[in-house]
């Protein structure tokens, strides 16, 4: 069955890659794995472009990093929304006596994604691309475009959650609904030489399955220190980055 992706970058990195060992993550493989009988025609990757911060200011290149990585995947496509970012005040939520019980916080929020993801899905069944669709997202603003497509489309949608949780209204409505198993995710890794036009990379992110393929004498590549990890050494730092480098996924958008 021909069968299109529609991958919610932000809920499957909150879902199940942040803080695990499984960031450099292939979609396409992903859902390849989890859904056997479906001949996967196209991903459809949804996300937003990081900015940086004087807390994290390499955030938009390891984010670039994996898409650029993406990109040389066959049949996916990335579509940004964006983050705003603003100065708010919020109540504490265990105020301490004798001090100011409200608080002045930045908050950043993805708008975008989800929109983008529904048009699409709406969209491209109306224009009859596929089959059936799949919606890795466990969003349950997205039951109302499910929804439409399977009622007036007659079209099946599934539903693969990243999230722990289980999202009921999503549950309920989709023609199928999994969640990401573990092992799925391992066997879901991007390999360790990735062709670009310039030069492949063949570092893998620290603590990655492909992290042990690296042969012990390989010259080491340098590459900043993912979002969480201590600083990389390096036996020498070239004056310009590689075409790849090993990010922890910024927000998988990253995914």
């Amino acid at each position: 069955m021909k069968t299109w992706i529609y991958v919610d970058g932000l809920n499957l990195y909150y879902g199940c890659l942040k803080g695990t060992s499984c960031r450099w993550l292939n979609p396409r493989q992903l859902c390849t794995l989890l859904l056997p009988r479906h001949r996967i025609d196209r991903v459809k990757y949804f996300t937003a472009r990081v900015f940086a911060l004087p807390t994290n200011p390499d955030a938009p290149t390891r984010q670039d990093t994996y898409l650029r990585a993406l990109r040389t995947l066959p049949g996916l496509e990335i579509f940004f929304g964006h983050f705003l970012s603003h100065t708010v005040t919020i109540p504490l939520a265990q105020p301490v006596p004798g001090l100011p019980a409200l608080v002045r916080v930045i908050r950043t929020d993805e708008k975008g994604s989800d929109v983008n993801l529904a048009s699409h899905l709406l969209h491209d069944g109306h224009l009859n691309h596929y089959e059936a669709a799949v919606v890795v997202s466990g969003d349950s603003d997205l039951l109302a475009p499910v929804r439409l497509v399977m009622e007036d489309l007659k079209k099946p949608v599934g539903v693969i959650n990243p999230q722990k949780r289980t999202c009921w209204v999503l549950a309920k409505q989709a023609s199928f609904y999994k969640h990401i198993r573990p092992g799925v995710l391992a066997a879901s890794q991007l390999p360790p030489r990735l062709p670009t036009p310039m030069a492949p990379f063949t570092n893998p992110p620290p603590g990655s399955p492909q992290n042990s393929l690296r042969s012990p004498t390989a010259p080491r590549r340098y590459c900043p220190s993912p979002i969480g990890f201590p600083p990389q050494s390096a036996e020498s730092s070239p004056p310009t980055l590689p075409p790849f480098l090993s990010p922890d996924p910024v927000a998988h958008g990253i995914g």
